[in-house]
């Protein structure tokens, strides 16, 4: 049932948008023409503009004059396969978090920690063209978004790590005085409990200077469970573990704040430097219940560890942007610099029994973990004619980590703890990235555009650990990373594109980190120091005709990174690690269409993917391939002078991809959203994941070992959202030298 909802809405309204729509017009009321509204500029505000976003104004309308008679657009898809998404002004604006927004945007997937694209892989996050990570991600304020670019094949101006981009942009301020909003967020889950989202922003200008500031609180409950068995059918060697995880999260202190300042020059130049951070107190408990059977008998295992588990991060940003000439040719000077400071203090009581012998032990986990990233880089643009622009930029970063972990034992008393050097170890890290590139885009003709480029990184690293022994890494390697896009401009109607990336995906820091993370006895956590990074060549050809957009491309890996449960040094120990594999291969294609009237926004995706993975080495058990379905609609329907209704609803269906299968998951979410007070008050109520299907769930054999998994998330909930927005600015008509409004170009 829940399948046929997902597929007939997708279906349903990717061929109703077939039917040619008639374009909303919208009325200026200086003058009494008419312009298409794809052309018009967002009426959005930010007081921290993105480096080189400056706005040309095309059709030389002063903004507040616009007045805009239809919804905004939820996407737009772009001749080099760029999906623009719209959040101001559209219900995903009402959306708690980042990754909660992310994971309502077309093509774009959010499991397990991860941010993938469809057909491309797992995507590093930009904000306003500069590289962030997965906790300064976190950090950001909802209500400053103004879109979300989801780039596939992005250029070598884009830093050489992941398989795609998603670069999120916030809103640009272009009023004085005082902005602001506040919003309380209560999310009520059967499954995990209650949380609360209390979330401020503020932002002042006067004159040539801004001064932005937000911040917000999550406290609550949080869940997540896994189900997992293990079993070696050998009747030598045979064993059954059935394992359950449960852990229940109490956000004793889950906050975000940050503050920015930026003091404007001259129309061509500006600084600015921002500070955010972001602290999660996380308090609760992980349950894990261990029933193994083998040819010596039956035993079970209960682990409860209590958690306490606090970690600090903070990011600073100094940043100058200059014009240097009337064409729009730019400079770009930036530094960040990142620290993060975690620690954690679990407590754990181990019950067991064993042959109808009971046992009990006491176990204390102490982990401290200190991540210090800086980075300088410079971008220059050089535009040299209309359609010619040669863009050239360098990056220097630099990454330290240090960790250690301090486990003791203790007995049924609790009393005397003794160090446990098998499982203790200390660790440290230090990388150096130097990176360069240069992207050159120009015309062959009148109907043809093209961009190629290449970028070199030189990548030294040295590692030391002493988990399992005394272990000393060190390696020095370069990487060239050529990268091609075309654009064929056939008539006004009908469009391509074919690109050609490289890239890089270098293991995450913990992942190379070999310390333990405890779940039962026969359960652990390490990371891997031997990971390799993976590299990636992506092909693609796409075409748009009309408000059609379709693609197929080819991804080919080398040393792909995945995981799996592997056999430890007991019988029915496993380790649960990163590895890499030999090689991987991906075949995608995808068909998407859009389409807004007056009362209703929908944007439609249908595409399937096929993914086949290789590896001879951890002696994986080769199984078919099946292609991978995938189907996205999102409907917004406007009842005039009442309220919106949204209607989400996508299907990722099962998929083999050689080692393994994965089964199908699907969301559907229905909300509803009224503003008061001339849209100063906005209320909005959300049903999450109706039927609680979003659960990654899936099959392997590896070694002797048959795994199953299934693991559920708190995506099932009811939302209620108060909104108040505050302020008394007053516009400002901007006048700028004439600059072409690019993606956010930087070096990484």
């Amino acid at each position: 049932m829940k399948l046929i909802i997902v597929v007939v809405i997708s279906i349903y309204c990717l061929i109703f948008s077939s039917i040619e729509v008639k374009a909303q017009v919208v009325k200026n009321n200086r003058d009494k023409s008419y312009v298409d509204e794809d052309k018009l500029i967002e009426k959005t505000t930010f007081s921290t503009p993105a480096p080189d976003s400056i706005i040309k104004d095309q059709d030389h309308n002063q903004l507040n004059e616009v007045v805009v008679k239809s919804n905004p657009s939820l996407v737009k898809y772009g001749a080099n396969g760029t999906i623009n998404v719209n959040v101001t002004g559209t219900v995903l604006a009402a959306s708690s978090s980042v990754n909660e927004l992310l994971g309502r945007v077309p093509n774009v997937v959010v499991a397990e920690g991860q941010i993938s694209v469809l057909g491309k892989g797992e995507a590093i996050i930009y904000l306003n063209g500069i590289l962030i990570n997965y906790e300064r991600f976190a950090a950001i304020p909802v209500s400053q978004i103004a879109r979300i670019e989801v780039i596939s094949n992005p250029s070598s101006k884009y830093d050489a790590e992941g398989k795609a981009v998603v670069n999120i942009i916030t809103r640009q301020n272009i009023e004085s005085g005082m902005m602001g909003s506040a919003s309380q967020h209560v999310t009520v889950s059967k499954f995990a409990g209650t949380s609360t989202n209390t979330l401020i922003d503020f932002n002042y200008t006067k004159g040539k200077f801004s001064f932005i500031t937000n911040y917000g609180l999550q406290l609550g409950k949080g869940r997540e469970l896994l189900y997992t068995t293990r079993t070696r059918p050998n009747p030598d060697v045979y064993m059954q573990s059935v394992l359950t995880t449960d852990w229940l999260r109490e956000f004793n202190n889950y906050s975000n704040f940050g503050f920015g300042l930026q003091y404007t020059f001259s129309e061509k130049s500006y600084i600015s430097l921002a500070y955010s951070g972001n602290i999660e107190d996380l308090g609760g408990a992980v349950e894990s219940r261990n029933s193994i059977t083998n040819n010596s008998g039956n035993s079970f295992y209960a682990t409860d560890i209590a958690k306490n588990d606090v970690l600090l991060n903070q990011f600073i940003n100094l940043n100058y942007n200059l014009i240097t000439d009337s064409k729009g040719s730019s400079l770009f000077i930036g530094t960040q610099y990142s620290n993060y400071n975690g620690t954690v203090r679990d407590f754990i009581e181990e019950n067991s029994v064993v042959e109808e012998a009971d046992g009990r032990r006491y176990l204390k986990n102490d982990v401290g973990n200190t991540i210090n990233i800086t980075a300088v880089q410079a971008d220059y643009s050089k535009k040299i004619s209309e359609n010619t622009k040669l863009e050239l930029g360098a990056k220097f970063s630099s990454a330290s980590i240090k960790s250690g972990t301090d486990f003791f034992i203790a007995n049924a008393d609790a009393v005397d703890f003794e160090l446990d050097d098998n499982l203790s170890s200390d660790f440290t890290y230090n990388e150096k990235i130097m990176a360069a590139y240069f992207n050159y885009a120009g015309s062959l003709g009148e109907k043809v555009d093209f961009s190629a480029g290449a970028r070199a990184e030189r990548t030294n690293y040295d590692l030391y650990t002493n988990a399992n022994g005394v272990q000393e890494f060190g390696k020095n390697y370069a990487n060239f990373f050529p990268n091609l896009l075309l654009n064929f401009n056939f008539s006004e109607d009908w469009k391509a594109h074919f690109s050609y990336v490289s890239r890089i995906t270098r293991p995450r820091y913990q992942a190379l980190n070999p310390f333990v993370v405890y779940q039962d006895p026969f359960t652990t956590i390490e990371g891997n120091p031997n990971l390799l990074p993976e590299k990636v060549h992506a092909f693609e050809i796409g075409t748009m005709y009309k408000k059609f957009d379709f693609k197929i491309g080819y991804t080919y890996k080398i040393d792909p990174i995945s995981g799996a449960a592997l056999q430890g040094d007991t019988p029915n120990s496993y380790i649960l690690r990163s590895l890499n594999l030999q090689k991987g291969h991906t075949f995608f294609s995808s068909l998407s269409r859009s389409f807004n009237i007056k009362w209703w926004n929908s944007t439609n995706t249908i595409s399937m993917n096929l993914t086949k993975s290789v590896d001879d080495f951890y002696s994986f058990e080769m199984s078919s391939v099946k292609p991978q379905i995938y189907l996205y609609s999102n409907n917004t329907f406007t009842i005039p002078k009442l309220f919106k209704i949204q209607l989400l609803a996508w299907y990722l269906g099962d998929r083999s991809y050689g080692l393994g299968s994965d089964n199908s998951r699907s969301t559907v979410t229905l909300g509803i959203e009224k503003n008061f007070f001339k849209d100063a008050l906005k209320l909005n109520f959300t049903a999450n994941d109706i039927f609680h299907d979003f659960m990654v769930s899936g099959n392997y054999e590896v070694g002797q070992t048959q795994i199953y998994y299934h693991r559920t998330y708190t995506t099932n909930y009811f939302k209620l959202i108060a909104a108040y927005s505050f302020g008394n600015s007053k516009k400002t008509t901007y006048k700028k030298s004439e600059i072409e409004q690019t993606e956010n170009n930087r070096a990484r």
